[in-house]
């Protein structure tokens, strides 16, 4: 069976809710997996949305989560690191931890969550950006998985 991301408020292709937005409370939703590969040593997700106007926007990266999680509470602190030794990076708002949507008028966006399982725990430091992040991973990757949903602003 192949990895699953999934979460408990937002269904694959839907709106998310407002409260995981700027125009809300602006927390990360809740998100948890199954299925990780054999091997899986460590997780790292990346959330952004490809629909920006200047490219690509990042709104969370969080990584070296341990092998034995297969979740992420919602309202993940804003903290470099977490208790459980799990990291977080920087996102294009220029802050460490969950960027919620928060698009222009017009057309919804799409908002993708990828999870990575990793053959590898990353010998890293927090605050590390997608880029940095998506090289560190490169050859490390056992399987990923996706979610997305929308989020628009009449």
């Amino acid at each position: 069976m192949a990895l699953r991301l999934k979460s408990s408020t937002i269904e694959a292709g839907s709106t998310i809710s407002r409260v995981y937005t700027c125009d809300g409370r602006d927390i990360s939703p809740p998100l948890r997996w199954e299925n990780a590969p054999p091997g899986t040593k460590s997780f790292a997700l990346v959330c952004d949305d490809p629909d920006a106007p200047m490219g690509t926007w990042v709104h969370w990266v969080i990584y070296r989560i341990p092998a034995d999680s297969d979740r992420l509470a919602e309202a993940i602190p804003a903290t470099e690191k977490l208790e459980n030794g799990t990291l977080q990076g920087s996102n294009d708002f220029g802050r460490i931890g969950y960027g919620g949507p928060c698009p222009p008028r017009g057309k919804p966006h799409r908002y993708f969550f990828r999870l990575y399982a990793l053959d590898a725990e990353l010998s890293v430091e927090s605050g590390l950006t997608k880029k940095a992040v998506m090289k560190e991973i490169e050859g490390h990757v056992l399987e990923q998985a996706e979610l997305h949903g929308v989020y628009g602003r009449a």
